[in-house]
């Protein structure tokens, strides 16, 4: 049996559980630098899908919001290697008036940190080009995912 390369393995915590592939390596056998946006992106979309119903299309669209991307960020702390696996721990990090953070932290099975990131989203109008307030339904769920304070 072929076993996925992603899947969400938790979603309180949300985490995404995810298989490196051959084909995301140098000839070196080292994962590509460019991948790690993947996983960052592919990691926050499955989160967003999960929070907010179908985010990627049927919730955006409910809600006559489009939520580009404002800035990433990504910090490396290891190389990942053919059929690694790790976790992606995704949740809400910040919330403001019209946009919001998601952060994501990255570990192998024995708790080493493979990278670190965050995604900053903000709010608009399906036709227009300029922030918008975050919608209250949005603003409910994406509390109920903020990460919890560090001491």
């Amino acid at each position: 049996m072929i076993e996925p390369t992603e899947f969400i393995l938790s979603t309180a915590p949300f985490v995404v559980r995810r298989r490196v592939r051959w084909g995301e390596c140098d000839p070196a056998g080292v994962v590509y630098t460019g991948k790690f946006t993947d996983y960052l992106l592919s990691s926050t979309m499955l989160f967003h899908d999960s929070l907010l119903d179908d985010f990627s299309d049927g919730y955006r669209k409910k809600m006559g919001i489009e939520t580009p991307c404002k800035s990433m960020t990504l910090t490396f702390s290891r190389a990942l290697w053919p059929n690694e696996t790790f976790d992606i721990h995704v949740a809400v990090a910040d919330i403001r008036t019209s946009s919001y953070d998601v952060q994501v932290r990255a570990v192998v099975a024995d708790g080493s940190l493979v990278f670190t990131g965050q995604v900053s989203m903000v709010c608009i109008p399906r036709d227009e080009r300029k922030s918008i307030p975050i919608p209250p339904d949005m603003r409910t769920r994406l509390e109920a995912a903020r990460a919890p304070a560090t001491p």
